[in-house]
């Protein structure tokens, strides 16, 4: 466990010891650290890898107080003493990762950015799955959520437990999370207008079975960011470390050959 501010979070420190940046891999909402096992032992075998729980997910414990995704960022690297990183970072990693990169520029030596969030762009939250998400978890029916989230973000898979058990597992691991942080994560300022200050090196993959508001705003994203290769991955939803692990693995090491 690594200690922040007002809590802990767990964080595996591991791979090969190399000259250049590590590598930091932040998880999505819909997974914790565990979406990156199918990539991990590629990287690793080539790269000093730190992965991690944010507060509430896999093994770190849930939120007590108020707390901020990015410090909590900037406080593990601290801990294992990185100047500098490469970031790669899933949907909610990824707006984690685009934050941190405009708050501390000279930390980031690259951004890979996987079916990216990011805050302050208007239309992400629509839809189907959160028009009924809140009367499922009124009701406590986890299963319906489950099932839900699968339709919306796993299409690949065939958007069900059944189908899918996988990222069904992930999902399902995460729930706890959904709502022991609700008021406890702080938000900074909006980073969608402020896209054209990133300076690393970036490349955005998209899901093309993502769900479509996801995939309009990954466009967009990767216009605003100067230079950002932007890279389709037809075989993917929002799970892309699951669906296509070997290209993701690809794209992640071309990006690192630019920080160089």
């Amino acid at each position: 466990m690594v200690s922040v501010t007002h809590g802990e979070v767990w964080a595996d420190d591991a791979g090969a010891e190399g000259d250049g940046p590590p590598l930091v891999l932040l998880h999505p909402g819909v997974g914790d650290s565990a979406v990156w096992d199918p990539v991990l032992p590629a990287l690793a075998a080539r790269h000093r890898v730190i992965r991690y729980d944010v507060r509430g997910y896999g093994r770190s414990p849930a939120p007590t107080a108020a707390y901020s995704p990015v410090r909590d960022l900037a406080e593990l690297l601290d801990h294992f003493a990185v100047d500098r990183a490469v970031l790669v970072g899933s949907s909610m990693g990824g707006a984690t990762s685009l934050d941190y990169a405009l708050e501390a520029p000279e930390r980031v030596a690259g951004l890979a950015l996987l079916v990216p969030g990011v805050s302050g762009y208007d239309g992400l939250v629509t839809g189907e799955f959160f028009e009924r998400l809140e009367p499922l978890a009124a009701a406590g029916d986890l299963d319906g959520i489950v099932r839900l989230g699968l339709r919306a973000w796993a299409k690949a898979g065939g958007g069900t437990p059944e189908t899918d058990p996988v990222a069904a597992e992930l999902c399902r691991a995460v729930l706890p999370a959904w709502f022991s942080n609700i008021g406890h994560q702080l938000t900074g300022p909006p980073a969608f207008d402020r896209l054209g200050e990133i300076s690393a090196p970036t490349l955005l993959a998209l899901g093309e079975l993502d769900r479509p508001e996801v995939v309009r705003c990954n466009e967009e994203m990767a216009e605003r960011i100067p230079g950002c290769r932007l890279v389709r991955l037809p075989g993917s939803d929002h799970y892309p470390t699951l669906r296509e692990p070997d290209h993701v693995v690809r794209l992640i090491e071309e990006l690192y050959a630019e920080t160089a």
